[in-house]
């Protein structure tokens, strides 16, 4: 008989509340929790069906190793010895930092599982640490540690009162927002409108969201930098900085003026294709609102400048006074004062640098665009041993066709997943894991430790759903990985000893499962440690507990964490490449304005690359991603709708058919992302699909990705669109047509 509970999703940052029925341990259907504290009965489509996922019959049941071609099952502790093994040998040659870790998304949407699978780094001793942030948001990071002293304080526009919201380059009502959980975006830039407020969409595409409330303005993409620059500059001229606040709680408001000064928004129209007035108008509604905020999100992170652009949006909100006021931004407050913890531990704050580019870690991780010339370039440090844990880089990272040739020259490459995706199809190992649904759990790090919520609010949820086979939840696999290493989990061996009792007692009583560590212990520890009550009260509140609600005035001085306590409005390393790339940029960008420029695109049914092995996602015509293309670029290419095209940049070119799009700025095209399935092995439904992989146009190495966070390139690129041609031109079958330039 089938039971019903509540749960959260866990599969974005919207962590929507949901009632599932379950029936002899699996999950059968999910429906969105009308009476959540804060989502209130919505949820989308893809977390709807996120439990057929789960019991895919191409879900890993049991360890898989693979010895040339051929694949076979073998049980844990075999593998654990050989994969132990082989990595004491690598340690032991080549050191500890031939060992290196990618972290994916997926591992962020979990409280234990990054914590784990870092402290499995730390006792192996390297710090080759690879993350999806540098593919979308690590400029954030980079950017808040200069201006705010620590990377996790991520101010946040105050939706519920702001009276005027700027957005560019998100597209909240699809991709939801980022940085900041806000259930049913659509209702939100509603309800701004409604009372009387002022929204703006600033995006090459009018977007969903465009659509649905506020106004939209065209941008040339990659141009946002030149954007906020005039922003700036017009927010001078019309006396819209707040002089005794900037002074008081803010230092490099001059340096700031003088860097802006001659981007005017007339010279900055020349690219932005902003028109000046237009610029004006915005500044104007900005200034006058008794509440504002400038957002944005991948579609500027993305681009060639994103610290940049995040750097000014920032210094924007700060100098107008609204930085932490209500109506602009916030500064929220976690379960603990988690930034105050990062600075005092240096937890997050390493300075490393890469072997190759000489960058600077962020968050204490090193650029994915450089981990193919890690893996292929001799000497010291080399990597030779790679853990990939709840993600797929070959389909998320820039150049991936070569990151797949760099991948399989290691002598170790194993994968923690649910699936052989087309990372886990290279992997000598790959780790069978348990679903969100499988497992007990907590709001991820940024609501849980930073309160990054429109209503900030609390839930536990204990596991719906028992694993089909032998999967096992990460922390377990990296505490039974540092065994199988000879390491300690974080260099301790009081953490190795404890783990290794606690893991030993909760096994015990649970005989027939697979061993694993007491995680609703664990939890409930961190809970109480942080003055919450134990995970079981929590859990109680089976809707959700809400906490306090933001409030202004909290940030403003006291959690500013810089060395004197003032918000840096003019870092040195930020100012300095301002000056040294700006102008070089502007005039590359008059030479490049009349040639077509590719941007990211996404559809409510598809999740980066998660969703594509559903049916009921991918069948028809959303078998495939298309390349979309304004009605005039492709009347004077001579292109029709449904032609098959070649889309080329110097690293690549891929063949994928023609659709128009009247919602794209002329000189725009756009391609989604997450597809190109073909190769991976254990992805049946996904691998019949005919989408390609957009990033393996853009570039990777050192001299191609952003030097202040390390970002890829993957947004607003310049490419040639061409029809098919050659002696395949009238066929396409995906992936298998993409071809190296």
């Amino acid at each position: 008989m089938a039971q019903t509970v509540t749960t959260f999703c866990r599969i974005c940052e919207v962590l929507c509340g949901l009632e599932a029925d379950v029936e002899n341990g699996r999950v059968t259907a999910l429906r969105p929790d009308a009476n959540h504290v804060t989502t209130h009965g919505f949820a989308c489509p893809k977390g709807l069906k996120q439990h057929q996922m789960y019991t895919s019959v191409d879900r890993l049941h049991r360890v898989e190793t693979r010895d040339g071609e051929t694949w076979s099952q073998i049980d844990w502790d075999t593998a654990l010895g050989e994969i132990g093994a082989k990595v004491k040998q690598i340690v032991g040659e080549h050191g500890p930092n031939a060992v290196a870790m990618y972290v994916g998304t997926a591992a962020g949407f979990s409280v234990l599982h990054p914590i784990f699978a870092q402290g499995f780094m730390t006792g192996i001793g390297s710090k080759n640490m690879y993350a999806t942030a540098t593919q979308d948001c690590a400029n954030k990071f980079a950017v808040a540690r200069a201006m705010y002293g620590f990377p996790f304080t991520q101010p946040f526009p105050d939706l519920d009162r702001t009276e005027c919201l700027i957005v560019t380059g998100a597209n909240p009502v699809v991709s939801k927002w980022s940085f900041l959980q806000v259930p049913n975006p659509a209702k939100k830039l509603k309800s701004i409108e409604a009372r009387g407020g002022k929204v703006f969409f600033v995006d090459p595409r009018r977007t969903e969201s465009a659509k649905t409330a506020g106004e939209h303005v065209f941008i040339r993409p990659d141009t946002d930098v030149f954007f906020f620059l005039a922003f700036l500059n017009e927010l001078f001229a019309q006396n819209g900085v707040d002089r005794e606040r900037a002074e008081k709680y803010t230092s490099g408001i001059e340096v700031l003026r003088r860097l802006t000064e001659r981007w005017t928004p007339e010279r900055c129209a020349e690219i932005t294709q902003i028109p000046a007035e237009k610029l004006r108008e915005m500044v104007s509604t900005y200034r006058l609102a008794r509440g504002a905020a400038l957002y944005c999100s991948t579609g500027v992170n993305m681009g060639s400048r994103g610290s940049l652009s995040f750097w000014l949006q920032e210094s924007i909100n700060a100098i107008s006074g609204n930085l932490d006021r209500s109506g602009g931004t916030l500064v929220g407050k976690g379960v603990f004062d988690f930034p105050a913890f990062g600075k005092k531990t240096g937890t997050l704050l390493r300075n490393d640098r890469s072997r190759i580019g000489d960058f600077t870690s962020v968050n204490d991780a090193f650029p994915g665009g450089i981990l193919a010339d890690e893996i292929l370039t001799p000497g010291p440090n080399q990597v030779r041993a790679l853990f990939v844990t709840g993600g797929n880089p070959l389909i998320t990272m820039p150049n991936s066709e070569r990151l797949k040739h760099a991948f399989s020259k290691l002598d170790l490459l194993v994968t923690v997943d649910l699936y052989k995706n087309e990372t886990g199809s290279l992997a000598h190992y790959i780790l069978p894991a348990t679903s969100p649904l499988e497992r007990p759990d907590l709001p991820f790090i940024f609501p849980l430790f930073l309160g990054l919520q429109t209503e900030p609010y609390l839930q536990a949820t204990h596991r719906i759903a028992e694993p089909q086979g032998e999967q096992r939840d990460e922390a377990t696999i990296y505490l039974d990985l540092c065994k199988a290493c000879g390491v300690n989990l974080f260099g301790s061996k009081a953490a190795q000893r404890t783990m290794e009792w606690a893991r030993n007692s909760h096994s015990k009583k649970r005989p027939g499962k697979q061993p694993s560590l007491p995680l609703e212990g664990l939890l409930s520890g961190l809970l109480r440690l942080t003055g919450q009550g134990s995970f079981q009260s929590l859990a109680a509140h089976k809707h959700g507990r809400k906490r306090p609600a933001h409030a202004s005035g909290t940030f403003l001085p006291e959690r500013v964490l810089t060395d004197d306590g003032k918000v840096n409005l003019a870092p040195e390393s930020l100012v300095s490449e301002a000056e040294r790339t700006l102008e070089e940029s502007f005039e590359a960008e008059k030479l490049n304005r009349r040639r077509l420029k590719l941007i990211t695109k996404r559809a409510t049914t598809t999740h980066n690359s998660w969703t594509h092995n559903l049916p009921d996602f991918v069948a028809g015509e959303r078998g495939t991603n298309y390349l979309f293309m304004h009605p005039q670029d492709a009347l004077e290419r001579e292109l029709s709708q449904g032609d098959l095209v070649d889309v080329t940049t110097p690293t690549h070119s891929v063949r994928v058919p023609l659709r128009l799009l009247s919602d794209l700025m002329p000189g725009t095209v756009a391609m989604p992302h997450g597809w190109g399935h073909q190769h991976a092995q254990g992805l049946s439904v996904a691998r019949q699909t005919r989408g390609v992989n957009v990033n393996l146009l853009a570039a990777d190495g050192p001299n191609s990705i952003e030097r202040i966070a390390g970002m890829a390139h993957l947004t607003g690129f310049i490419v040639e669109v061409t029809r098919a041609s050659g002696p395949q031109a009238a066929t396409w079958s995906g992936l298998g047509n993409s071809t190296k330039t």
